[in-house]
């Protein structure tokens, strides 16, 4: 193959994804316009507009006020009227002072109208802690939104799925909650797992939403994680091999809709399921999915398990916090404790 028949490898970080994927939506669809705290000139703190600003100006690339209330307000009222915003919530800790535009009119606007006035916004917004940023800088709350019905809530783990999610949430009717975590962005002053990192083609493409990836194929357990969970589950996949046990890892990527028909397909052929997240424990998407296990009445080879954040606020003192976090250990250790013990009768 001569060199330039040879394939262009592009490997790109999630922001650089993210902004290409809105870049292109702007240059085919005028109706697209960013809006946010600094998310002009800046690019975004998290880098999700770099360069958007310098190209189409500040009327498509919109710097805001401090007032989430305000802005993300506004971007819901420009989504009735046509137009397709994609706004970002810095930190979506902030999701309080603007809760109302997002769930009693965003989420709820479709089914008010009989269908006859869609919501196609993007709201944008960082979850995760690891940083020492404390309880209202560190959290997730990803089935907060889960929770409501009429928003789509997705999160991609690597920077392939970001760039694909991202086109196709602009593309969807309904408003997406596209949420973005600090450890996968890229950004040099936050680290970001390797794996996120990965060949991104130049050409406009989607991902679906609401569909699961199988990352890695395997037999004897099947690990569903979401966003940098996914990265913890690879991790201790790895290990787990040298140990001849063979993990099965499920990147959930969205939880609204929530693909179960692959967790179950990959649990039934495993007979065994442990989920991991980063939210909090109670009443998150980890129970969703081994209730979702349980009423398809798949006969499993021992108790099914979860690891997920402690239900406490997130502590500012790093050494409480990575205590608190899951990671690879957690997950190799919860994997050989689930391949030693039998569902008891």
């Amino acid at each position: 193959m001569m060199a330039a028949e040879k394939k262009r490898i592009r490997k790109l970080t999630i922001a650089k994804a993210m902004s290409e994927a809105i870049d292109q939506a702007m240059t085919s669809n005028p109706d697209v316009f960013v809006m946010g705290e600094d998310v002009g000139k800046l690019g975004g703190v998290f880098g999700t507009t770099t360069g958007l600003f310098d190209k189409y100006g500040p009327d498509r690339v919109r710097d805001t006020p401090i007032s989430e209330t305000g802005f993300i307000g506004a971007a819901a009222g420009a989504a009735v009227m046509g137009m397709r915003p994609v706004v970002e919530l810095m930190f979506i800790d902030f999701f309080g002072v603007c809760m109302d535009v997002i769930y009693n009119f965003a989420a709820k606007n479709s089914y008010f109208s009989g269908g006859r006035q869609a919501v196609p916004m993007v709201l944008m917004t960082s979850a995760g802690g690891g940083y020492s940023d404390g309880g209202q800088h560190s959290q997730c709350l990803y089935t907060t939104f889960a929770h409501l019905p009429g928003l789509k809530v997705v999160m991609p783990s690597n920077a392939y799925d970001a760039k694909g999610m991202m086109t196709a949430a602009i593309n969807d009717d309904n408003p997406v909650i596209f949420i973005f975590h600090k450890s996968l962005q890229g950004m040099g002053w936050l680290g970001t797992a390797k794996g996120a990192i990965v060949d991104v083609p130049e050409t406009v493409y989607e991902v679906p939403l609401g569909k699961a990836n199988i990352s890695r194929e395997g037999s004897d357990i099947t690990v569903v994680g979401f966003g940098n969970t996914v990265h913890h589950a690879l991790d201790a996949a790895r290990d787990l091999a040298l140990e001849g046990i063979s993990a099965e890892v499920v990147d959930l990527r969205s939880l609204a809709p929530l693909d179960r028909e692959t967790v179950l397909a990959s649990v039934r052929k495993t007979g065994r399921l442990l989920a991991v997240d980063d939210d909090h424990l109670s009443y998150g998407w980890t129970g969703e999915v081994i209730a979702s296990v349980a009423e398809a009445g798949i006969a499993l080879k021992c108790p099914a398990r979860r690891i997920a954040y402690p239900d406490v606020p997130v502590p500012f003192a790093r050494p409480m916090e990575q205590f608190l976090l899951p990671n690879a250990e957690k997950v190799k250790a919860a994997v050989l404790s689930l391949m030693n013990s039998v569902v008891s009768v």
